[in-house]
């Protein structure tokens, strides 16, 4: 049987990391006029809305971020769709985030996405049963509940988010 996952060893690693230097270093170049960033590392309002870090523009304008950090390369993005399956309490990639981006980083291959999430969600509402049939889903055992993903590697996430950001009228 494979690990139990604890919520709390993985905010504290993602407490950890969130003070690692590639994060100034990503933001810098995702938002070139950036000012200064704030870490809401507190579990509180702020993390149970998704929102781990705000970036301040110079032009004062705030974006607030959820930040995913994978410990492997899988050559893939994980899409948690399920934050607790026995429970349908559904994952950050299918419910409506307060972020304004999500910040993806594997960090062994030292590369980050920035995910916008009106786009990332449209991508999901529209390929979720394609992506669930035809990639790999991955079931995380945490103490009382697990968490599901599904694997989707980033140019299909990519082109979905990229399509989804297109319309047609009459």
């Amino acid at each position: 049987m494979g690990s139990i996952h604890d919520f709390r060893d993985s905010l504290e690693f993602s407490h950890a990391v969130g003070e690692e230097p590639f994060w100034e270093s990503l933001y810098r170049q995702w938002f070139p006029t950036m000012q200064g960033m704030h870490s809401h590392d507190q579990n509180g309002d702020h993390q149970k809305a998704g929102i781990d870090r705000t970036i301040i523009l110079r032009n004062s304008k705030q974006i607030t971020i959820d930040e995913k950090v994978r410990r492997k390369d899988y050559g893939d993005i994980l899409l948690e769709f399920w934050s607790n399956k026995e429970k349908k309490i559904e994952g950050w990639v299918a419910k409506d985030l307060l972020c304004d981006y999500v910040a993806y980083v594997i960090r062994p291959a030292k590369q980050g996405y920035l995910l916008p999430v009106p786009q990332l969600r449209a991508a999901w509402r529209k390929h979720h049963v394609e992506w669930l049939k035809k990639y790999e889903r991955i079931n995380c055992k945490n103490k009382n509940y697990t968490t599901e993903s599904v694997a989707v590697p980033p140019d299909v996430v990519f082109s979905a988010m990229n399509s989804a950001s297109q319309g047609g009228f009459e």
